[in-house]
């Protein structure tokens, strides 16, 4: 075989390929076989047919075409390693030549890596949020806490702001009940803004054993957009009483002795997340101005067909699970069909970005990933993709999706090195010293996923 490669532009190259009659016999002969399997003559037994009746009865152009579609995946693949290409996605293959017994020629144009460059990195510098935690920052994530331990009792007054309803519902259109308008029993606490627009001013006021009647535009359901009158019938008020801000309030909510000590601790919390945010922030402005540093040829079809897979993805599992189609949620999100479209593509290309040069500086860094780090990160996606961590790795296994954790595992690492050797300084001037490795390899798997078309469950 003879092979030669045509680079027609930085992303795209066309391989011409020319195979001796000879290398296909061991193609020919499985596909006799095959044929044999598939057919009956009368007077031979299944199996058993010579190969020149085969060729009489059913052609030998049936058996050339078995054959090639047979041996031109083992073609192309000798060629591709033969060029040293490191190709993207399927190839469009076209025979250009095939005669019997002599010769069989093709050629195949298909997407490749770009050759990239990675500049000196080691003079980014990024400006991220200072970590500091108010006062009233403790002060609301404590009342938060308070309010989980919230406890409610039946009143004989009217409905005010914060109380906990019982209702009953009934919604009219065009004076008619609808049959999918009828509730009874509703929890509600006034003040939420769930439910229905208008019904906490209606509710508001409205004793138990009383009801009030409003009109609004229905969110859901078989009227869905439609006005109705809305009739609401109160059957129980109930208020909402916090326990007193004390050391008792401490010991009944949390491991703490004192108050003290439960605002000591929400604060190291505070702290601690906002930490995390100000390094993920750091990494994702990091990747950003690497981003800037390298010219990044963009694979036209790859390119194309990542756009599909996100548009799929979005349609198909998120939206279709929300039960919204593409229309609605681009009504939802106040955008048109065009600006969605460009979005898609401005996400798609930075994901092919990212994962090209993170790749790229795996290799130039000599970048290894370890069973320990494979372990660690397949536990952390099993925890966000819902499933247990011996389902998810082995659903990993059957989808043959091993090799992906491990890309995953090593742009994390190559990102990490990169954040390494960036300046990063809060707002305040501060240098920010960032050697958490694990928090950038979470950081990057939903870049790395995104450049990939993948969801979060692996697929078996």
């Amino acid at each position: 075989m003879k092979s030669a490669v045509e680079t027609l532009n930085p992303t795209r190259v066309r391989l011409t390929v020319e195979v001796p009659f000879e290398e296909l016999k061991p193609s020919l002969d499985a596909a006799y076989k095959k044929i044999n399997q598939q057919v009956t003559v009368k007077g031979f037994r299944q199996g058993k047919i010579p190969a020149r009746v085969i060729d009489q009865r059913f052609g030998r152009g049936a058996v050339l075409e078995e054959a090639v579609n047979d041996a031109l995946p083992k073609f192309y693949t000798e060629a591709v390693n033969e060029g040293e290409l490191n190709v993207l996605g399927q190839p469009e293959v076209d025979i250009t030549e095939l005669k019997d017994g002599e010769l069989l020629a093709f050629t195949a144009e298909v997407d490749i890596r770009p050759a990239l460059e990675i500049p000196d990195y080691s003079g980014i510098e990024v400006e991220v949020d200072a970590v500091e935690v108010a006062d009233e920052d403790i002060d609301k994530s404590v009342e938060q806490l308070r309010e989980r331990f919230a406890t409610t009792a039946p009143v004989e007054r009217a409905a005010q702001d914060g109380d906990v309803l019982t209702l009953n519902l009934e919604a009219k259109v065009d004076g008619e009940v609808l049959e999918d308008g009828v509730a009874e029993g509703v929890t509600y606490t006034v003040g939420s803004g769930e439910l229905l627009d208008g019904i906490d001013e209606a509710v508001t006021g409205v004793a138990a054993g009383d009801s009030t009647t409003f009109t609004s535009e229905l969110k859901g359901g078989s009227a869905e957009g439609k006005e109705a009158e809305v009739k609401v019938e109160v059957t129980e008020v109930k208020s909402r009483e916090l326990p007193e801000l004390d050391d008792d309030f401490a010991q009944l909510a949390s491991e703490f002795d004192t108050l003290e000590e439960l605002r000591a601790d929400s604060r190291k919390r505070l702290e601690q997340m906002k930490k995390y945010d100000q390094a993920t922030q750091a990494q994702e402005k990091v990747l950003d101005e690497l981003l800037k540093l390298v010219e990044v040829p963009m694979p036209e079809k790859l390119l194309a067909d990542e756009i599909e897979t996100r548009k799929h993805n979005l349609v198909n599992h998120q939206l279709g699970q929300m039960g919204l189609d593409l229309a609605k949620y681009l009504e939802i999100q106040g955008k048109t069909e065009e600006e969605f479209d460009a979005e898609t593509k401005e996400q798609a290309e930075k994901g092919i970005k990212t994962q090209f040069i993170l790749d790229e500086l795996v290799n130039k860094e000599k970048l290894n990933v370890s069973q320990e780090e494979l372990t660690e990160h397949l536990m952390r996606r099993a925890q966000s993709s819902g499933m247990s961590p011996d389902q998810f790795a082995q659903a990993v296994v059957e989808g043959g999706q091993v090799p992906m954790l491990v890309g995953e595992v090593a742009r994390g690492k190559a990102l990490a090195v990169v954040v390494e050797a960036a300046t990063v300084k809060d707002s305040s001037g501060e240098v920010i010293d960032l050697d958490d490795e694990d928090e950038t390899a979470e950081t990057v798997d939903a870049e790395a996923a995104e450049a990939e078309g993948t969801d979060e469950k692996p697929e078996a």
